[in-house]
């Protein structure tokens, strides 16, 4: 798809409005839709002139554009479609993309039955031999159609699941859901067999899969997803993935071994600390290295930072590693932070602002920054000279593992 949308946001400069002019003598068109029109397949060959009454129709959709009149500029389109009479095909096959365009407006701001008319109109469309572009703009015209009957389908599982399974009204909405499910898998199954990151599509398409039972449809569509190398990398994909198998019920191995992709490309995401947990409960020593490994790299990223449930999993798995003689694992992760994560986490600064702000996290940072680098650190100080009623006991129980357990000068 082009950048359609982000030229229909884009301020006209003193260029635009000069071509403008030449083109239609009102000042108030787009000269990038012309260009749009004309480069969607032709890649820039010289255009031949509309004629007259063509114009004036473009010219006033352009206007309409301008002024964010979606309906009127809807209007216009539809006798601009009927109006064409040259033979420049180029701009006749444009024309399904930019109703496209409009449907996706319209479904933005929820007028279901207005997309939805303007995308069957553009799924009839047709003109000349269609190009490999083409099916692929048709398939996602046909998609979006797919994802408004599943929002219909959605609504009628919502009023089924209130009936009682005994009463005739139940086998009414049942069958009407049936109807509705097979029209959405229809316009939704093509398109997520072409390489591209189709989400939303996917989503609705395995929602309805499940809801009817077809478990193995529903995770070979997931895995396709997730693992053919011809897909972009896409991370919703194995969280997808993860949930689905999750909800299966499947053994701890095969969940480590989705989440585990997904920790390299997206090491900060939410579902790290849930992919330690199972690491943590693997009998493998790999996975307990990797668990270490997976919060350490959690706590590099500055929006995790304030993540009080991971620095509480790293101070007691820190504790445990070592208790396991497992050092070597911890200088594995910690050399290469150490020149960074003082000033980043641990400094005086961060000290005085996470007691002010969060008591419990800074109590959990000073173990860790204990442990790391020594009760004479300046954050684990500061923290442990605090005088605070409730958290007396934390403190004095902080100060005594520090002791017990820090890599720095250990046993003092």
């Amino acid at each position: 798809m082009s950048d359609f949308s982000e030229e229909l946001l884009r301020p006209m400069t003193e260029d635009d409005l000069g071509e403008t002019r030449a083109l239609s003598g009102t000042g108030m068109c787009f000269p990038w839709l012309q260009k749009h029109i004309q480069s969607v397949v032709t890649g820039g060959k010289k255009e031949k002139d509309f004629a007259q009454t063509t114009s004036a129709c473009l010219s006033s959709i352009q206007e309409a554009l301008l002024k964010h009149q979606w309906q009127q500029a809807a209007e216009y389109m539809h006798s601009y479609l009927q109006i064409l009479e040259d033979s420049d095909s180029y701009k006749r096959q444009a024309a399904p993309e930019i109703s496209l365009q409009h449907a996706l407006y319209l479904l933005h701001h929820g007028m279901f039955d207005d997309a939805n008319r303007n995308l069957s109109q553009a799924e009839t469309w047709r003109y000349g031999e269609k190009s490999s572009s083409q099916e692929v703009l048709i398939n996602l015209i046909q998609a979006y159609k797919g994802l408004l009957q599943y929002y219909t389908w959605s609504k009628k599982k919502m009023e089924l699941s209130q009936l009682d399974e005994d009463d005739y009204a139940y086998n009414t909405a049942s069958q009407n859901m049936l109807n509705h499910s097979w029209k959405t898998s229809i316009n939704l199954c093509a398109l997520i067999q072409i390489p591209g990151v189709w989400d939303p599509f996917v989503k609705s398409y395995v929602d309805m899969l499940e809801f009817y039972g077809d478990q193995d449809g529903a995770r070979e569509i997931l895995t396709n997803y997730a693992y053919d190398e011809k897909f972009p990398s896409n991370p919703n994909a194995h969280i997808y993935l993860y949930n689905f198998l999750k909800r299966e019920k499947a053994p701890r191995e095969k969940l480590i071994s989705v989440l585990k992709i997904l920790y390299q490309i997206v090491p900060s995401h939410k579902l790290m600390l849930e992919f330690h947990r199972l690491l943590r409960k693997s009998e493998k020593e790999e996975h307990h290295k990797l668990g270490l490994e997976v919060l350490f790299g959690v706590l590099d990223f500055a929006g995790c930072t304030k993540n009080i449930t991971a620095w509480k999993y790293l101070a007691n798995y820190l504790m445990q590693t070592l208790m396991g003689n497992h050092l070597a694992w911890l200088q594995e992760e910690w050399n290469s932070r150490k020149n960074w994560w003082p000033s980043f986490h641990f400094s005086y600064f961060w000290a005085k602002s996470d007691w002010k702000e969060d008591k419990a996290l800074a109590c959990e940072k000073a173990l860790v920054a204990g442990i790391l680098l020594g009760k004479g650190y300046r954050y684990f100080r500061y923290i442990s000279k605090q005088d605070h009623q409730v958290l007396r006991k934390k403190i004095k129980r902080m100060k005594k593992l520090v002791k017990k357990c820090s890599i720095v000068n250990p046993g003092l």
